[in-house]
């Protein structure tokens, strides 16, 4: 197959696998958004309920502004959750809630991936914009050693991306534990809360496949002007 095509080729399908996991995340959570929980519980209820089981009343829990803006801040000990999440009485409520905790009961356990992750954070921050400057002066102007650099710096995301993995399938698997042992869902309620964060976790799948897809493009056309 020509080298241009099979650049092309990956280039599309890289576009096409974030579409599809942003469209299946947009669909679940506007589906389950519209769901009510059995137990009329809040995303701040279920936040509140799985820290202070777990005697963890120094983790705040803050409403942010935005769609899906929620996270956990392992260096302020705050869980914010937007404020749909916030307030919502949802499945889709719950769900990302009991995640972000999960993130919480990560940080206090010490769990390796999540401090591996951690400690790569400014590295991957200073990859990703020395690394794009890197493979497009390297690309217009011919300067090979300079793209090769920008390739290993993509290398250095791509290894985030993927300790990134674990730590965010680990987050929903504690947070469904939780949302069960703690009776804030009902079983009929338990694959629901699955499918929801199921496509929350693909996107993080979906973002690696579109880098790893990128770093064979650029070895590509490295190859290819070598």
């Amino acid at each position: 197959m020509n080298t241009m095509i099979l650049n092309y080729l990956l280039l599309f399908v890289s576009i096409i696998v974030v579409l599809v996991a942003q469209i299946a995340v947009s669909v679940s959570y506007s589906k389950y958004k519209k769901v009510k929980n059995c137990k009329g519980v809040s995303g701040l209820d279920v936040a509140r309920a799985i820290l202070d089981k777990h005697g963890m009343k120094d983790i705040y829990v803050t409403e942010v502004q935005g769609k899906l803006a929620d996270h956990y801040d392992p260096r302020r000990k705050v869980v914010r959750l937007s404020s749909d999440i916030y307030h919502g009485t949802s499945i889709a409520s719950v769900s990302v809630a009991a995640h972000e905790v999960g993130h919480a009961l990560q940080d206090r356990d010490g769990y390796l991936f999540m401090k591996i992750r951690s400690v790569l954070v400014p590295v991957v921050n200073f990859s990703s914009t020395a690394g794009y400057f890197a493979i497009m002066i390297g690309i217009i102007f011919g300067y090979l050693k300079l793209l090769w650099i920008g390739i290993i710096l993509e290398l250095i995301i791509l290894l985030f991306q993927l300790i990134t993995l674990p730590v965010e399938f680990n987050a929903s698997s504690r947070g469904k534990r939780e949302l069960i042992e703690n009776d804030l869902i009902d079983d009929e309620e338990k694959s629901e809360c699955s499918v929801m964060l199921g496509a929350a976790a693909f996107t993080y799948v979906a973002s690696l496949l579109s880098t790893l897809l990128q770093v064979a493009r650029l070895i590509l056309i490295a190859r290819d002007r070598d």
